[in-house]
């Protein structure tokens, strides 16, 4: 994969990713941070994002942890607003940040509350987070927004289980497209849906490695000018919605 192009004033683009502490994250920070990017790690838990950040940059040169609770309207307006005055850029924005793969619930029992926590992290996040770095990714030379999804929000292939998460998805990649369709045409966005497929995180418990996973996310952080926007991808790939 080749490294991003700076924008010709001899500046790395800066990458925005939230959820970044562990999984798949954690390597799609580690992934851009050797292509080139200067990379904000976003964590709920700012020691554990510290701690990450140093453990793929001792130096501190590359990777730079924020505290950012993407269902939280005042974090994400912090973030937002530091990325503005310490970096003064933002040219990708990976919206990784998930919570509960209700793999125990059916939409016909389902806890409500549940579905509406997973939609305010899965989807509101995303959306709030999109919204707060807009303002300078439509002055990126190159702007790129993921939304790492999943499969499970493929109206083609559900069937039931899984509801908050699975809707939650489904909204997400609904998302993507609007996203897509407002933003690609002066502003010069890409917007794109990514499943990472079934990886070894900690909220998959199984599946293929997490660098195998992060690269068709980091793929779609560093198309071309001229690639695809919104899409639904794995491995680089359409996916059926």
């Amino acid at each position: 994969m080749a490294k991003q192009p700076d924008d010709g004033a001899g500046e790395s683009p800066v990458a925005v990713v939230t959820g970044a502490n562990r999984g798949i994250g954690y390597e799609v920070v580690r992934q851009l941070a050797q292509r080139g990017h200067r990379v904000v790690l976003g964590s709920r838990d700012l020691a554990r994002g510290e701690a990450a950040a140093a453990r793929l940059d001792p130096g501190g040169t590359r990777v730079t942890a924020v505290q950012l609770d993407v269902a939280d309207d005042a974090s994400v307006a912090a973030m937002a607003d530091r990325v503005t005055r310490e970096l003064g850029r933002a040219d990708v924005l990976v919206n990784n940040a998930a919570i509960l793969y209700d793999t125990w619930a059916r939409a016909g029992t389902a806890d409500l509350d549940e579905v509406k926590r997973a939609l305010e992290t899965n989807l509101f996040g995303a959306w709030r987070t999109t919204q707060a770095l807009l303002p300078l990714l439509r002055r990126s030379p190159h702007p790129r927004v993921v939304n790492v999804s999943s499969e499970a929000g493929a109206l083609h292939w559900m069937s039931g289980g899984t509801p908050a998460y699975s809707v939650s998805k489904a909204a997400l990649n609904a998302l993507t497209r609007l996203l897509s369709g407002e933003l690609g045409g002066r502003h010069r966005v890409l917007v794109n849906a990514v499943c990472p497929g079934w990886t070894a995180t900690d909220m998959g418990g199984g599946g293929r490695p997490v660098p195998e996973g992060a690269a068709g996310v980091v793929w779609a952080a560093t198309l071309p000018d001229d690639g695809p926007t919104g899409g639904f991808f794995r491995d680089g790939k359409p996916v059926a919605w």
